[in-house]
């Protein structure tokens, strides 16, 4: 519990944290990288580039330090961290250096307003932090390990087939090296791969894209323009190939009411949402499945679905081409506008959305989707950054 004298420092301080957040977050980065070489390899250096992972980081500090008195609003945002932490396989020796760092970034940017006791506030309440994260990381750990077939931290997974899935998505399919059973997983949730490329450790998370209770774990990878990860997997990842992985995680899963379910993806977004459909079309619950992608070159599961859709009278299948080719014409073009969605979706707005896409394709859905007047409480997406990029007006609008 953090003491009065340390509540009443943070929030003094708060505005200045806040107004140079991102200058905080672009200062601790290289001045960790630098300190502590060891901890880059967890890190996707490509978000790095983007200063996404900077924007994330600076709305998280600040998102905490304005609640300390009200944690329980946190919970998701903390178990999204979580679950995030544990796919990396991030351990309690990881904090220390995070906080000694975090602290040397804000003592360089606020200069002579970081005194000493300003530092030794906003490092008893990082500690604070730490400590929560840590107990939850525990948990899930054991919980991983705990389960029939699971296991904590890195599992050696054979590549035991790959499947080209369209033009852009292959899917490979990953058995345990030891022969032993595989865990369960929620439709929704994802693994971390841990290869070795050019001498460089590196991880990268992907959805799981099958149904649960498989003898492998499947993911689809689009293969990404100068994407080290999925240049590697396209081109060099061959069948016998060896690999890490670390136990499903992710809280991006289905909730279990009976109101009509829409999955809305666009372009490889589609990974989980192609996960979640045939167990909830089992259930007999009604599902709006609608899928953009530029054409129907790069679509993946088309036969899939297309199936699905004869099998099961629950199922509502749309597609929606961005980029058509002269073979799409027959299929909707255009994107997912809130007039194409309010001609979708049923009349009554008491529906579970779970939308997941490129960034610009995700601030269409969610501005859509708000305009028809689907509650916010309603709605579940995975989106890498502060809220405010995800409700941005500016960017285009265009599936991947």
């Amino acid at each position: 519990m953090l003491s009065q004298q340390t509540r009443a420092i943070i929030a003094a301080t708060l505005p200045a944290v806040k107004a140079n957040a991102e200058e905080i977050t672009g200062v601790f980065y290289p001045l960790m990288f630098e300190r502590y070489p060891e901890v880059r390899d967890y890190f996707n250096l490509a978000h790095q580039a983007q200063g996404s992972q900077r924007r994330a980081l600076a709305n998280a500090v600040v998102a905490y330090a304005s609640n300390l008195d009200r944690l329980e609003l946190l919970g998701d945002a903390v178990n999204l961290i979580v679950h995030k932490h544990a796919s990396l396989n991030i351990q309690p020796e990881h904090y220390p250096l995070v906080g000694e760092c975090l602290l040397a970034a804000v003592r360089e940017v606020l200069g002579a307003a970081a005194t000493d006791e300003v530092l030794a506030a906003w490092g008893e309440a990082y500690q604070q932090l730490a400590d929560i994260l840590i107990a939850a990381e525990e948990q899930l750990y054991r919980e991983h390990q705990q389960q029939p077939g699971g296991w904590r931290g890195e599992r050696e997974f054979v590549l035991a087939r790959r499947e080209r899935e369209s033009a852009a998505i292959t899917s490979f399919y990953l058995q345990p090296a030891d022969g032993g059973p595989l865990p369960p997983f929620q439709p929704g949730q994802y693994i971390s791969l841990i290869l070795e490329l050019d001498g460089q450790t590196v991880r990268r998370n992907y959805s799981l894209s099958d149904v649960p209770g498989q003898l492998c774990y499947r993911i689809s990878v689009k293969r990404e323009p100068g994407g080290q990860v999925s240049a590697y997997l396209h081109d060099h990842l061959q069948v016998g190939d060896r690999l890490r992985l670390t136990p499903p995680c992710g809280n991006f899963v289905l909730n279990e009411a009976g109101r009509p379910l829409v999955l809305l993806s666009g372009g490889v977004g589609i990974t989980p949402t192609i996960s979640m459909l045939q167990p909830t079309l089992d259930s007999g619950r009604e599902v709006y499945f609608l899928h953009g992608a530029l054409n129907s070159e790069v679509q993946a599961f088309r036969s899939l679905l297309e199936t699905l859709d004869q099998q099961y009278p629950n199922l509502h299948l749309s597609y929606c081409y961005s980029d058509p080719l002269p073979q799409d014409r027959d299929h909707p073009q255009g994107l997912f506008d809130s007039e194409r969605l309010a001609a979708l979706l049923p009349g009554s707005r008491d529906l579970d959305v779970y939308f997941l896409g490129p960034p610009p394709f995700m601030q269409l859905c969610y501005r859509s989707l708000r305009t028809l007047g689907i509650p916010d409480d309603n709605l579940r997406y995975e989106f890498f950054g502060p809220l405010q990029a995800l409700q941005s007006d500016t960017a285009s609008n265009e599936a991947a």
